[in-house]
């Protein structure tokens, strides 16, 4: 069994920066607080929703909440075009409304900044809708740190598909196992890992309005500036 490239200790993992020459980061609950889309989902769209169709809240989340289920972790789930359709409502104008609640993780800003110092390159490997990616990033300015975006719904699958990654590789020429890939979803970090992403680090508290939890049989660390230690500016791997 190969072994894992991590000194783990009983909370947090520590990556071998000698080993990653890319980072790819994750959006929503990595380097964005999830309070936002957790009070999108639960409280704004079934608000709306019942405003919209004359129902109480209680019947509105009643009749949604298997529409949701029926799609988690698949395509759908994350787009707004999907649910603009299912509800009736526009999803990207519901989104902008609220934007003053997009935020960053404490932390995470000082991170990306410490991965581009090191030479590194960093992307974004998000789920997200391009309505939602673009706007979050242009809202928090974090746009500017990410060489390239590599978004589910240009790719045609979500990130818990093995297809996601393996067309991502082809298509942006990245080596997986010199890959650091840090994300909150249990599902889609055991993607990545079967994929062969050599260096997989889970979020246990992705809203901060919530307690941290569990990543189970995975490395991970309780927010993303957990993992800035050891990024020395100009130095990676494959320097020289």
């Amino acid at each position: 069994m190969q072994q894992l490239p991590y000194d783990i200790q009983p909370m947090d993992a520590k990556v071998n920066w000698d080993a990653v020459d890319w980072v790819l980061l994750d959006m929503d609950g990595t380097i964005l607080d999830l309070s936002f889309d957790n009070y999108f989902w639960s409280e704004l769209v079934p608000l709306r929703y019942a405003e919209k169709n004359g129902l109480t809240l209680k019947h509105a989340r009643e009749v949604l909440a298997p529409k949701f289920l029926a799609v988690r972790h698949t395509l759908p789930w994350y787009c707004t075009d999907y649910w603009s359709e299912v509800t009736g409502l526009d999803m990207a104008s519901l989104k902008h409304e609220i934007r003053e609640r997009i935020g960053p993780v404490p932390g995470a800003e000082a991170f990306m900044q410490a991965v581009l110092a090191s030479g590194r390159k960093l992307w974004l490997a998000t789920n997200a809708h391009q309505d939602s990616w673009r706007l979050k990033l242009e809202y928090t300015g974090f746009g500017r740190y990410f060489e390239r975006v590599i978004c589910s719904h240009d790719i045609g699958f979500p990130k818990e598909d093995l297809r996601f990654w393996e067309l991502a590789r082809d298509a942006h020429g990245f080596v997986p196992e010199r890959c650091l890939f840090v994300d909150d979803s249990q599902p889609v970090l055991s993607s990545a890992q079967a994929f062969g992403i050599g260096h997989v680090v889970g979020i246990r508290k992705p809203d901060s309005h919530l307690p941290a939890r569990p990543i189970e049989a995975l490395p991970s660390v309780e927010t993303i500036d957990r993992l800035t230690p050891g990024l020395r500016p100009g130095v990676t791997a494959s320097s020289g």
